[in-house]
């Protein structure tokens, strides 16, 4: 076979051909470098791409499989990861300054799963610093470009993960979805991406953002690759002490089994003001084809929905303000440079002498507090210092019980909407996003815009359900539009089965962008 044509086959057709010996694991990692090589410098999906290491596991592998030995449910398959993922001996960076020479030295959990599965990692992803934004745009070490047009944004925060498989550039990838960062991007690129429930995949080596938030989840071309590689990912892990106790389904399995009987909610909130007239008429046919399959489309409500956004983001920020307190230069990464800044504190007290004001250092900053200060001031970027300070706002004394402990009780509401909406129906269908993706800085300048086209995705993080972005459609400029299907805790192996029926009677999934 030859190379040019490895990256249009799915995950499923790679193994397969691995395994039947008609393609070798070094065949397929060299094509995807060479996919990397070709449109990468466009794209910038890749923060590092591990090209050495890549191809000498490939061929591990494939000695391996010469020999008759075991090898493992990925073996020789290339993966991207997100680089918020710890990875032994590589640079983990959250496309931030003050994690920039940060090399971890341990393995995330998911990691460790995706080497004992013999999946080989091609690269770490460029994101959102620290996972905080919907653009891509705040990383500190590249700007990601949609690969369905280059002027718009992929979508974030695990836009360089969607990207990537936009443009045939990986067949499988990982990312982190605390308020919609998979399923945005999976949306806004033309792909697949899940959120499992809290607690399916271990979040142990996820550097957090939000921990009660935070979910690890695959990004895939279509339904049995997520199922695929969700199978490898989920499982308990007793590093995390939220990690689920139970078996997981074999979802690859599962995901071609017949759905009969469906009931689809559609929630009349998510049908209002700001929705793209373009994005409403395909997730409204969307809904029509699973009519035609025998599914049955009932409107339900989830009343509480309109004050999803204020709750998250009061819940996500006061979390990153927490946990963002560690990166203070002292014990690991960044540090302002101590020489220069010992100087502009001489030079600070020279001149209050000069004026014959007092010099004592309780009168200015002391050194270690300039140190924090100028550290976090230099080493964080604008959208993850805003973040940091509104949650510090809501922590303060005599906000606490006004913000946080009441957007605690209405996150309780969202799930308890939730609850009763699933003795209703089977799943709940409508759009990922109010819009196609849009031009790159758009939406820079206006964050609470932004935050606004999270509107559909947070609800299912602050429940705690599982959700997945199936792309449904195109604009009338050529961008893909997602749908949304969000079920139960630890039902995804339902919420697959209904992408994968879907999939089967259209071709939305197998479409490319131009020039890819």
């Amino acid at each position: 076979m030859e190379s040019m044509s490895i990256h249009e086959l799915t995950a499923t057709e790679l193994i397969q051909r691995l395994e039947s010996g008609d393609l070798t694991s070094v065949e397929v990692v060299r094509s995807f470098l060479d996919r990397i090589e070709q449109f990468d410098e466009k794209v910038q999906a890749f923060l590092r791409v591990e090209s050495q290491r890549a191809l000498s596991d490939a061929e591990r592998i494939d000695q391996r499989r010469r020999g008759g030995d075991p090898v493992g449910r990925l073996a020789g398959l290339p993966v991207a990861v997100k680089d918020v993922i710890c990875t032994e001996g590589q640079p983990t960076t959250c496309a931030s300054r003050m994690l920039q020479h940060f090399t971890p030295p341990y393995d995330a959990t998911v990691i460790r799963r995706l080497k004992q599965a013999d999946a080989i990692l091609i690269g770490k992803t460029n994101m959102d610093e620290f996972a905080m934004g919907g653009t891509t745009e705040s990383s500190t070490l590249a700007t990601t470009c949609n690969p369905w047009d280059l002027q718009r944004v992929p979508g974030g925060s695990s836009g360089g993960a969607a990207a990537c498989l936009a443009a045939g550039m990986a067949p499988l990838s990982i990312g982190s979805d605390t308020g919609g960062s998979i399923r945005q991007p999976a949306s806004f690129c033309g792909v697949h991406g899940l959120k499992p429930t809290y607690g399916l995949v271990s979040r142990y080596g996820l550097i957090a953002f939000a921990s009660s938030l935070d979910q690890i989840g695959p990004l895939a071309r279509n339904a049995e690759d997520l199922a695929l590689l969700l199978e490898v990912l989920a499982g308990h892990d007793p590093s995390d002490s939220t990690s689920a106790n139970l078996p997981v389904p074999e979802y690859s399995q599962l995901v071609s089994q017949p759905l009969d009987g469906l009931t689809l909610g559609v929630v009349r909130e998510h049908f209002g003001e700001g929705l793209d007239s373009e994005v409403q008429a395909a997730v409204r046919e969307a809904l029509r084809v699973y009519e035609s399959l025998g599914a049955t489309v009932k409107d339900i409500s989830l009343p509480h929905s309109r004050y999803a956004i204020a709750t998250y983001y009061i819940i996500a920020c006061c979390e990153a303000s927490s946990n963002l307190a560690r990166y203070d230069g002292v014990h690991y990464g960044y540090r302002t440079d101590e020489a220069a800044m010992l100087a502009d504190l001489v030079a600070e007290q020279r001149a209050l002498a000069s004026r014959g004001e007092a010099t004592a250092l309780d009168d200015i900053d002391s050194p270690l507090v300039r140190m924090y200060r100028q550290t976090r001031s230099e080493g964080f970027g604008a959208e993850v210092k805003r973040r940091i300070m509104l949650g510090t706002y809501a922590l303060s004394h005599g906000y606490y019980d006004a913000y946080y402990v009441k957007a605690l009780k209405v996150r309780r509401l969202i799930r308890n909407d939730f609850d009763a909406a699933f003795r209703e129906v089977d799943l709940i269908a409508g759009p990922v996003a109010p819009t196609p993706a849009y031009r790159l800085g758009e939406k820079t300048e206006d964050p609470l815009a932004m935050y606004l086209g999270d509107l559909y995705t947070v609800s299912a993080n602050l429940a705690g359900i599982c959700a997945l972005s199936v792309p449904c459609g195109l604009s009338s400029d050529g961008l893909p539009i997602g749908l949304q299907l969000q079920g139960p805790p630890l039902d995804e192996q339902r919420l697959l089965r209904a992408a994968r029926m879907y999939q089967a009677v259209t071709d939305w999934h197998t479409r490319r962008p131009e020039g890819f």
